[in-house]
């Protein structure tokens, strides 16, 4: 016999209490609280990696970037999560009364995992195009020299451009930044397997 439970659904409110509270990060889907994986060290420094070069590239451009710990709100569909680095341009438009949930990226990065990429390109990437203010989608492969990027072109028309190689480079196409593969996968080792 197999005991099926009862899904519990949450109101926005009750999760940003329980997320206050929490040991671990949960994004908000749908009135669903889902654990967000844990990332493995090459995950950590991929994301580390770029936010470091960011700020040193852009100096005196009116541009932010964050990493992992704010809280992103997806008004369309009703969504909290936490993309591995958001850079803004401008100020911060924050949702609520504080200051860890914003609501503007221009550039979203993740990097991808075996457990998270398809819904990363797929499901997530659906639910971040809905988002007026977000231009560029930037995957980075954690196994292999590789990046994928989305730059939208209008509304409902993204292009698709993908980097190879160890010898390759990233240029944005909504912040004057590039940032080489060299950078990106500094210290990480391909060959220690963490899933």
């Amino acid at each position: 016999m197999v005991l099926q439970t009862e899904k519990r659904y949450y109101t926005p409110e009750e999760y940003l209490e329980l997320e206050e509270q929490s040991e671990f990060r949960n994004e908000y889907i749908y009135g669903e609280i889902r654990l967000m994986p844990g990332g493995t060290t090459n995950h950590n420094k991929i994301a580390g990696n770029f936010y470091k070069k960011f700020p040193d590239a852009i100096e005196g451009q009116n541009y932010d970037i964050y990493i992992n710990d704010v809280k992103l709100w997806i008004d369309k569909y009703g969504i909290y999560t936490y993309p591995d680095v958001i850079v803004i341009k401008g100020e911060p438009e924050y949702y609520g009364s504080g200051k860890t949930i914003i609501t503007n990226p221009l550039v979203i990065v993740e990097v991808l995992s075996n457990s998270t990429k398809n819904y990363d390109k797929g499901e997530k990437f659906k639910y971040y195009r809905s988002i007026p203010s977000f231009q560029e989608y930037i995957l980075i492969d954690q196994y292999s020299f590789a990046v994928e990027q989305y730059i939208k072109q209008r509304e409902g028309q993204w292009i698709f451009q993908e980097y190879e190689g160890e010898n390759s480079i990233l240029k944005l196409s909504s912040v004057n930044f590039e940032i080489t593969f060299n950078d990106i996968y500094t210290r990480i080792n391909f060959e220690f397997s963490e899933e």
